[in-house]
């Protein structure tokens, strides 16, 4: 999923909770959403620190 689209179904789910709450599947799918953003942000840690070169 594009990370935009994710972050979005993040933001929804988030506020949604917050109002009127979630169903039990709702939450299932935050948590999967969370999850996948969770493992896309450690990749991107990963990928900058694997160009880092350290010079003395």
């Amino acid at each position: 999923m594009e990370i935009n689209l994710l972050i979005e179904r993040i933001n929804e789910l988030y506020r949604k909770q917050k109002t009127i709450g979630l169903e039990e599947w709702e939450k299932a799918e935050q948590e999967s959403l969370r999850q996948e953003y969770l493992c896309f942000i450690r990749g991107q840690v990963r990928d900058t620190l694997d160009r880092v070169k350290i010079e003395k």
